[in-house]
């Protein structure tokens, strides 16, 4: 028996209703991906400037320079996802390694976490949609919490150093310090500070060889120290990266795995933009380059509203771009 006329409009019907769900389905999968992609394309600054005066003398750019943005993130959590514009990761930790490929040396500049620097506040799908000025560690609070906050931090700091592009990023949450501290064999320093009623192996003035928890407390701790300033702190991270620095080097040097153990062990820890051979080619770079120094931005702490804030001298901050990024004008 043939259906009836009625039998055949409810099946239109549901054909119908059916069609309208699968569209409206897969648009609102291609607008979940165009938004993914969006988050992830968040707009490098393009503002450096070629020319310079500095003295009165004009300045050019030198050519062959590359920039390596390393931040470390004071949240704990081995893994972390994020939908969201924003989240509560801070840059506990920023320092920018600058390649000279021409003359083959390296120079590191070492950021005051609390320096006060103009920063994107970022929009649902990562755009801009503000800039405030604020505490440079707050710059990677503003995005998803991975690789669209790490760019923001990135352009932050750009801003700083006066348009200069940085190239690349990776940042590791602060409890992988441990893990990268044991991985080179442990870290040897003399003790700047009185960690007493804090960590008992790090007695002021007597050599250690940090391992596990306690290079964590060494380079983290600030609060509770007779000096809890970040300024105190960043001379005990300036020492322990030099020694780490050392203790890599040799590490990389006589294991060819070293950089793929590390960063296999390390993956959770790690947000890049540079892939595990790409950043073995920046390693190689750390054994083979003349590590000049790691430099500081000199300026003035003060007690703001509720935190310190840190603000950069200008002739230091000037001085260090022109020494790194430029060169006499022929």
């Amino acid at each position: 028996m043939g259906k009836t006329r009625k039998e055949k409009g409810n099946i239109f019907r549901y054909v119908a209703i059916g069609l309208v769900l699968v569209f409206l389905l897969s648009a609102a999968l291609l607008l979940i991906e165009v938004w993914e992609k969006r988050q992830g394309r968040f707009p490098v600054s393009e503002s450096q400037e070629s020319f310079l005066e500095y003295n009165g003398t004009n300045y050019v750019l030198k050519d062959n320079i590359e920039t390596f943005l390393v931040l470390g993130l004071d949240k704990f959590e081995g893994t972390f996802t994020s939908d969201s514009y924003n989240n509560d990761r801070q840059a506990d930790f920023l320092v920018l390694f600058v390649f000279d490929n021409s003359s083959k040396k390296c120079t590191a500049v070492h950021i005051n976490r609390d320096t006060m620097a103009d920063m994107s506040v970022l929009g649902v799908a990562g755009e801009k949609v503000n800039e405030v000025t604020k505490q440079i560690a707050l710059a990677h609070t503003y995005g998803n919490g991975k690789e669209v906050s790490c760019r923001n931090t990135a352009d932050a700091v750009s801003e700083l150093l006066l348009g200069i592009k940085v190239n690349h990023y990776i940042s590791l949450t602060m409890d992988s310090v441990p893990i990268l501290n044991d991985l080179v064999g442990g870290v040897e320093v003399t003790v700047l500070d009185d960690f007493t009623g804090i960590d008992s192996v790090l007695v002021k003035g007597e050599s250690v060889t940090l391992k596990g928890e306690h290079a964590l407390n060494y380079v983290r701790t600030r609060y509770g120290l007779e000096d809890s300033s970040n300024s105190t702190r960043m001379e005990r991270q300036k020492q322990y990266m030099q020694a780490l620095y050392s203790q890599m080097t040799s590490c990389i040097e006589n294991d060819d795995e070293f950089i793929v153990n590390a960063a296999s062990k390390l993956g959770n820890y790690i947000v890049s933009d540079r892939s595990v051979t790409q950043l073995q080619e920046i390693a190689k770079k750390f054994t083979t380059y003349e590590f000049n120094e790691i430099s500081s931005i000199e300026g003035e702490s003060v007690m703001g509203e509720k935190f310190i804030e840190f603000y950069p001298d200008e002739a230091s901050l000037k001085k260090i771009v022109v020494d790194l990024f430029y060169k006499p004008k022929d």
